[in-house]
């Protein structure tokens, strides 16, 4: 262990690093193994809210504490920016700087860029935001008919392709496993996704998986960058495992150079994004390719109360195998227990259609935040589909209440956001060390930030929701700049940390921006339970729970049906203490009632009897 300088705190190494025994603190029994056993692979099975993050950042911030890792040769994956930048929080609150906590594409790009004038040379390639323009293009030039959807799913099979590492030639041989758009043929497909690749050749553009693919072509094909690389980095610890494609394994493997200091977190049961190439195959592996590996079960759940935990547990266990299931696919899942102890039940709710579930959930929502004091935003209604949407929004701007759509138009890119960062920007130019909270609430006021904000929905009640997430950003930077300061008061150091400059503010407020970070918004989030991924609200609603959405219509192979369940299991995880489920008999009111309530709900739902209606007249009680 590093020598303590004389005058450290007892519980810190010099510049302010935790000391080991205070890093291990809190942990559980398990999480402490993922923190201390540093050598060799390890693989980390972690059931949703078992504390993974904390277990890993723990782990990185062990080894640096103890002399084992060197802070800026570690490279931790991720795969968003607001997972890597929770990373490199929590280090930084654990004192340790310097590690590259980023996304598979952020670490990539990076090393293409810096490579790029040695390893290939000529004028860097623009990256391609969006491929819809360029598809449009490729398809004209074919004469092939196309329009806004299709291409979207054009789009879907080129990245699809792309992650799994197949080219115009060899594609067409592995289209049998897709379910291709409307009228495009395999032939089609690949003719498109050729001129597709040739309209980017012709343009010097490349696409988000081709800084993947170019950068494993420079690994490989460059012994000299290679080990420049490898000497970088020697240590590697890989988030949400199960979601890596064939594309990012082999970067992974790259990276390695045939090395095992590996760390990879995952769990199989939390698989929901094979159509995009994604697969837990690598997960599930681990052990097989590491002999020896170390395997650390997290089943302590810490986010939700019993009630939940043992609902999603029960789906799982009813999972029956189909006859076409692929060997080997369905991990046995891990059985969480709760450590929050016993909260409400789950309520599961039956409604005649779409407009009295979403009115029911509307109601409901607005006793909770009423009645029971649950913000809004701690409160999420999931769906399977975005179409599903658009009642569920009317009805909550009919009962006034605030919402925030995830997955729409992204926040970053709302006019009176990239006007307010302007503003900021321009003013940090000037400004000091002022108040910073107070400065951006006086700058704003020009754009229409008020301490309240409007009482009704649309338009205005967003603009200023954008607002005050802006200002509330500026109130944690300044909270936890002051947190920092407090502790260097308390353990005795000479010299505080600065208090925080508009400067800082506006220098994180590009990054977030660059990488599509939005801050928290208050209002209730609707969101695709795709979406959902990752996050978590005291309060979820799980919406339209009815055959042919969930699971959806076109999942028809038994694999196709275990993702549904464990999209369903997602969903359920997000919660921490109040779960409902709804679903509906018919689509429009008046309509036949003919549509039934989701398979899944078979082994976790009271039996399906005459329905009762209850205190609410829009819905029936299951």
């Amino acid at each position: 262990m590093p020598a303590v300088h004389p005058g450290t705190h007892p519980g810190e190494n010099a510049g302010g690093i935790a000391s080991p025994d205070k890093i291990l603190e809190g942990l559980d029994p398990e999480q402490r193994r993922v923190a201390t056993e540093l050598s060799g692979p390890m693989c980390v099975l972690a059931g949703a809210g078992t504390g993974k993050t904390r277990a890993i950042t723990h782990r990185i911030a062990y080894g640096v504490a103890t002399g084992r890792y060197v802070p800026n040769r570690v490279l931790a994956l991720t795969f968003t920016a607001r997972a890597a930048e929770e990373m490199r929080v929590r280090l930084k609150q654990l004192g340790v700087g310097g590690v590259q906590a980023r996304t598979f594409h952020a670490a990539a790009l990076r090393q293409l860029t810096y490579f790029w004038p040695r390893a290939v040379g000529g004028t860097p390639p623009t990256i391609l935001n969006h491929k819809s323009q360029l598809i449009a293009e490729a398809a004209n030039r074919l004469r092939l008919t196309t329009d806004r959807a299709k291409i979207r799913d054009l789009a879907a099979e080129i990245e699809w392709a792309k992650v799994n590492m197949l080219t115009p030639d060899t594609l067409p041989a592995r289209l049998g496993e897709r379910d291709l758009p409307t009228d495009v043929t395999p032939q089609n497909m690949a003719r498109l996704f050729r001129a597709y690749e040739d309209l980017k050749d012709e343009r010097n553009i490349i696409d988000f998986e081709d800084v993947l693919l170019l950068t494993v072509g420079v690994l490989e094909d460059d012994p000299e960058v290679a080990a420049e690389v490898r000497k970088q980095y020697r240590h590697f610890v890989v988030d949400e495992y199960q979601d890596v494609s064939p594309l990012q394994q082999r970067l992974l493997d790259a990276w390695l150079g045939g090395r095992d200091e590996l760390c990879v977190v995952g769990d199989a049961s939390q698989t929901i994004y094979s159509f995009t190439g994604a697969t837990s195959r690598f997960l599930l592996n681990f052990t097989r390719r590491y002999e020896g590996a170390n395997v650390v079960k997290l089943i302590r759940d810490y986010r939700s109360t019993a009630q939940v935990v043992n609902l999603a547990n029960t789906l799982l266990q009813d999972r029956r195998p189909a006859k076409d299931s692929t060997p080997g696919s369905w991990a046995t899942p891990l059985r969480l227990v709760s450590q929050r102890g016993s909260g409400p039940s789950a309520e599961f709710f039956e409604y005649a259609d779409d407009e009295q579930e979403a009115a029911g959930i509307a109601e409901d929502i607005q006793d909770l935040i009423t009645k029971d004091g649950v913000p809004a935003s701690e409160i999420a209604v999931l769906f399977r589909t975005n179409g599903q949407s658009a009642a569920i929004e009317q009805a909550l701007t009919e009962e006034g209440i605030a919402y925030q759509l995830r997955g729409a138009e992204q926040f970053f890119n709302r006019g009176e956001v990239k006007a307010a960062i302007r503003m900021i920007s321009t003013a940090a130019q000037s400004a000091g060390t002022d108040d910073v909270p107070q400065y951006t609430r006086d700058l704003l006021k020009q754009l229409g930030y008020t301490k309240q904000g409007p009482s009704h929905s649309g338009a205005q009640r967003q603009k200023w929701e954008s607002l005050a997430a802006l200002v509330s950003m500026a109130d944690r930077m300044h909270a936890e700049r002051e947190q920092e300061r407090q502790r260097a008061r308390d353990n005795g150091a000479d010299e505080l940390p600065a208090g925080l400059t508009m400067t800082e503010f506006a220098t994180e407020l590009a990054r977030r921006m660059s990488d599509q970070d939005a801050p928290v918004m208050n209002g209730v989030t609707l969101a695709s339970l795709h979406s959902a991924k990752g996050l978590e609200w005291d309060a979820v609603f799980l919406a339209g729970l009815n055959e042919g959405l969930l699971p959806i219509s076109f999942a028809k192979t038994g694999d196709e049906i275990d993702e549904e369940r464990r999209l369903l299991y997602v969903g359920i995880t997000r919660a921490r203490k109040h779960l409902t489920f709804s679903w509906s008999r018919s689509r429009t009111p008046g309509g036949r009632a003919n549509r039934k309530r989701s398979r899944f709900l078979s082994a976790i739902a009271p039996p399906q009897e005459k329905p009762v209606k209850t205190s609410s007249t829009k819905g029936f009680r299951a």
